[in-house]
């Protein structure tokens, strides 16, 4: 069964009063996707059933790709974003897609229509440990400012200048989730978690010497915190650490609005 008759079998039983439209509405979240060419399906339904629309992964895609994807997901999204984009990338994607924005750290680029403001309640809090943990953090920020959540940036307040941390203490007292980066051992997340009083996600990343592996001393570092309450995402991953503090927030918001 293609999906336009799976459609109209729906919409049929809806008329009979076979299925409730609730029953409906549950099944057409899992049903609606557009193949394009022969290189994708785009997941239309992706906002209805987790809160976030699809999101491009940049690495692996040809310009042209990525320009049909993003061009078919503004048709129904308001934001369309497209992760891990080179400076050479973007500028060839801004020749077919004039609109698009950039940032360079964040190597984000997305197609916006409006200034996009939060919709949510509650902050973000991210922080990194040094500089060079800058464009994963930067990778997290944009990604919830352009998903619709306010965040606080707190930039180089790593363990090696812990006074740096303990005079921004407010920044960690005022959050309702904090994001955590940190490479070299990744002590960071540690240090946080056994301040504050909310949910911190902790990301590791691939920067420090030899013996850092690429960032799996700072991963299995995080992952053995013996301060409670860390949740920790994969190398590098500011992406997900900022969706998963985005689920927090928007769940946080469902259960005060039910109660």
């Amino acid at each position: 069964m293609n999906q336009a008759e799976a459609l109209r079998g729906l919409l049929k039983a809806v008329a009979q009063g076979e299925v409730s439209p609730e029953g409906a509405f549950t099944q057409l979240k899992n049903l609606d996707f557009e193949p394009i060419a022969d290189f994708a399906k785009v997941d239309h339904h992706r906002a209805i059933r987790t809160g976030f629309p699809e999101v491009v992964w940049g690495p692996g895609k040809t310009v042209d790709q990525i320009v049909q994807i993003m061009e078919r997901l503004r048709l129904r999204n308001s934001v369309v974003m497209a992760t891990r984009i080179t400076p050479e990338v973007y500028a060839q994607l801004r020749i077919a897609l004039p609109t698009l924005i950039y940032d360079e750290m964040a190597c984000i680029c997305a197609l916006v229509p409006d200034p996009v403001v939060p919709q949510y309640p509650g902050t973000i809090a991210i922080l990194t440990a040094g500089t060079a943990d800058l464009p994963v953090a930067q990778e997290a920020a944009v990604t919830a400012e352009l998903s619709g959540f306010r965040v606080r940036r707190l930039w180089d307040v790593g363990v090696a200048g812990i006074h740096r941390l303990l005079s921004h203490r407010q920044v960690i007292d005022e959050a309702e989730v904090l994001i955590v980066v940190a490479g070299m051992e990744g002590a960071l997340p540690s240090v946080v978690a056994g301040l504050a009083n909310c949910p911190v996600i902790a990301v590791p990343t691939s920067v420090g010497y030899g013996a850092s592996f690429n960032g799996l001393a700072a991963l299995l570092t995080m992952l053995n915190s013996c301060a409670a309450g860390i949740g920790v995402v994969n190398i590098d991953n500011g992406f997900g650490a900022a969706i998963l503090a985005g689920q927090i927030l928007r769940t946080a918001a469902k259960l005060k609005n039910a109660g």
